[in-house]
């Protein structure tokens, strides 16, 4: 189930490609234009990590936060700010922000840090991650397939955890290097391919049913399909 992030923010333009670029890397999203838009949609579903920009009309931002502080300790919120809010920036991580960014901001940083605090957090609510008979722990970092426990290098269990967290939807190459290997990774791409190669021979090897597909020309994606090879 993908990650779902609450955006807090105030000028629509911004909102608007927030919402975007974080639905392109996978994430659900909802937006809110006012502090007290923000509080309605924040009780009104759950959520993995809020964007919270602080200069909000109606409710101010740090009085935001305070209420979202007090029903839940654990959520991550990253600070939208302004360049010179330095007094609020403190405020803001006295009461308990988790993170903030400088307007005007680098999407890359703050994909960067979104995955950061998602990742500190246990993946928001759940730690873990089920995919047919396919099992993940983020916490023990435990990993098995109808009862099979698979060894995977720290690298190949981010690669799964990544597909895992994005079930049934195709992932683009540079979805999946973004989240795995980071936005600033300048090595060679054909890294993924290796690594892709190394999860099908521990998880989908020898079994009835291949998990991890190739789309050509494109990336990757969790299904279920027949194991040719098995036959």
């Amino acid at each position: 189930m993908a990650d779902r992030i609450l955006i807090v923010e105030d000028e629509k333009n911004i909102a608007r490609v927030l919402e975007l670029e974080l639905k392109y890397e996978g994430y659900e999203t909802g937006v809110a234009h006012s502090g007290s838009e923000g509080l309605i949609k924040f009780r009104e579903q759950e959520w993995d990590l809020v964007l919270l920009d602080l200069m909000l009309p109606e409710i101010h931002g740090l009085d935001v936060l305070k209420r979202i502080r007090s029903s839940d300790e654990k959520l991550p919120v990253i600070l939208l700010t302004a360049k010179n809010d330095v007094k609020d920036k403190v405020a803001g991580l006295d009461l308990g922000a988790n993170d903030y960014v400088t307007k005007p901001f680098e999407i890359e940083e703050l994909l960067a840090r979104i995955r950061a605090n998602l990742r500190t957090n246990g993946n928001g609510n759940s730690e873990t991650h089920r995919f047919q008979k396919l099992e993940m722990d983020e916490i023990s970092r435990a990993v098995s397939r109808n009862g099979r426990e698979i060894e995977l290098t720290p690298r190949e269990f981010e690669l799964l955890l990544f597909l895992m967290k994005h079930p049934k939807q195709v992932l683009t190459r540079e979805q999946v290097l973004n989240a795995v290997w980071g936005y600033d990774y300048y090595g060679d791409t054909n890294v993924i391919d290796v690594y892709i190669r190394y999860l099908r021979k521990k998880v989908d090897a020898g079994e009835n049913t291949t998990y991890i597909q190739t789309v050509r020309g494109v990336g990757y994606v969790l299904k279920e399909q027949p194991n040719e090879t098995a036959k």
